[in-house]
């Protein structure tokens, strides 16, 4: 009985020390020579991607910023970037506002538009 508590009194903090004093691996596992590789998904599952805004949205958001200042044209120019003509007929769709060369009646034609969407959810 004696040898049994006297090997256990030995052995228990041999034991514990070796557990604990481990070093770290410095190279990665290996198979064959070459790495391991985890196989997962690299994309957090909790992260939810957001949709693109439509043309839409994007007329409705520049309707947050004061009307009749160049930031709001600078929006709308972000949407559908000008391309000035010389001459230019009334615009039939949003798209074609573009085309006119004065900053005043591209904004006056992008808010005659956006001002007739129907509000979209965000």
């Amino acid at each position: 009985m004696r040898k049994i508590i006297l090997a256990l009194a030995v052995l228990y903090p041999a034991a514990a020390f070796a557990q604990t004093s481990t070093p770290a691996p410095a190279d990665p596992p290996t198979v064959g020579g070459k790495p391991l590789v985890q196989v997962g998904s690299t994309k957090p599952a909790a992260k939810k991607e957001a949709k693109p805004l439509s043309p839409a949205q994007k007329l409705q958001a520049c309707q947050d910023i004061d009307d009749g200042t160049k930031e709001r044209l600078n929006c709308y120019d972000a949407i559908y970037a000008p391309q000035p003509k010389a001459k230019t007929a009334a615009a039939k769709s949003v798209s074609e506002c573009r085309y006119v060369k004065e900053e005043d009646e591209r904004l006056t034609c992008f808010n005659g538009f956006a001002d007739k969407i129907p509000k979209l959810p965000r």
